[in-house]
């Protein structure tokens, strides 16, 4: 798909996962017991056939740089092309661009310079699995400015309340954007858009002192833009808040949302680590639960999801938790309803017990 661009867009991806965003950006923290966040649209992407992906970054992405690297577990480490990780190092002093519109703006050249002439602007917090080739051929087809990308969720969650929602008329374009409580038009942050559309409503917001491309170029402009929609009805995620991370999260152990996530459709790709399989000692338990490579169990693992590494000794019991890279788990402790971050070390015979509607987080590289 030679046509289209992606652009991973974090700008509005602020800290909403508390302990798990202190030293990292959202699109950067740990899921599903061996991804990154960001690895599931940037792996749809790659499985769509985009070969010029940009990641924009504001803050906070020395942990995003360390695990995209040069882009080579997506085949995106290319000679022309690939994936181009973009900071916000820039020193125009004639650049007056606010807000996002910085980003496309200080970053023109990666547009002028990309074959494709289609732009699919993504975030990285709506977890999903989705063909875009699809929507591409669908905008093509319709003949629209833009085409949005949303699902009909059937029943509103609490992380549905404060996302952005698609008001459609008879013909499924887009009459309006809103956070309309009540609405089940999820949008999931995803459009596609020609690219001299794109520069085009930039240089618009910019010369009248705007600072959102979305907001400001497309929703203020939708009585002059015909905005499709594309309708997607796979798994869908939405993590924005850290109660909304540990429901999806702990969701994986059931099969059929595994299933639908990951062995239906596309695989999902990620920085790789060169480490042996778990290892389980005699008197271990493990039942329904996620382990990564890495781990040593000599206790007790329920209902909860490890990544690569982890060391539960003996006599330690580990319940409805989510344990991060590298963590250990020492003799006699109890962890329930617990999200451990990567590096910590619980002494013996401890007890940590959250709730499951609030479950107790612990920030990286802590000794307990």
């Amino acid at each position: 798909m030679e046509k289209l661009i992606g652009v991973i867009h974090l700008d509005g991806e602020m800290d909403f996962l508390k302990e798990l965003t202190y030293f990292r950006c959202g699109a950067a923290v740990p899921f599903g017991s061996r991804y990154r966040m960001i690895d599931f649209v940037l792996s749809n992407m790659v499985n769509s056939q985009i070969q010029d992906i940009a990641v924009f970054a504001r803050q906070k992405y020395r942990s995003l740089m360390d695990h995209l690297g040069t882009g080579k577990p997506w085949d995106l480490d290319r000679k022309r092309g690939g994936l181009f990780i973009l900071p916000p190092d820039w020193n125009d002093p004639t650049d007056f661009s606010r807000g996002d519109l910085q980003h496309f703006h200080n970053n023109r050249d990666f547009f002028t310079r990309g074959l494709g002439e289609y732009v699919l602007v993504t975030g990285s917090h709506h977890i999903c699995n989705i063909d875009y080739r699809k929507v591409f051929q669908k905008h093509l087809d319709s003949g629209a400015d833009v085409t949005a990308i949303y699902q009909s969720v059937s029943e509103l969650e609490p992380e549905h309340c404060t996302e952005k929602k698609l008001e459609l008329d008879e013909d499924g374009n887009v009459i309006n954007i809103t956070t309309d409580a009540t609405n089940h038009h999820l949008f999931m942050d995803m459009y596609i858009l020609k690219k001299s559309l794109l520069l085009e409503l930039v240089d618009y917001c910019i010369a009248r002192k705007k600072d959102n491309l979305l907001l400001d170029g497309i929703i203020a402009n939708l009585d002059r833009l015909t905005v499709a929609s594309y309708h997607y009805t796979g798994y869908l995620a939405v993590i924005n808040s850290v109660e909304s991370y540990y429901k999806h999260s702990m969701s994986l152990l059931n099969v059929d949302v595994y299933t639908q996530l990951f062995l239906n459709r596309k695989p999902i790709y990620t920085k790789s680590k060169d480490e042996p399989p778990t290892k389980y000692a005699k008197g271990a338990t493990t039942k329904r639960s996620l382990l990564a490579n890495g781990c040593v169990i000599e206790g007790t693992v329920e209902n909860s999801i490890l990544f690569r590494g982890v060391h539960v000794h003996k006599d330690a019991v580990v319940r409805n938790s989510i344990i991060m890279q590298r963590c250990e788990i020492q003799k006699g402790t109890l962890l329930e309803n617990v999200i451990l971050d990567k590096d910590i070390i619980i002494s013996p015979d401890r007890t940590f017990i959250g709730a499951a509607e609030n479950p107790y987080i612990i920030a990286k590289r802590k000794v307990l």
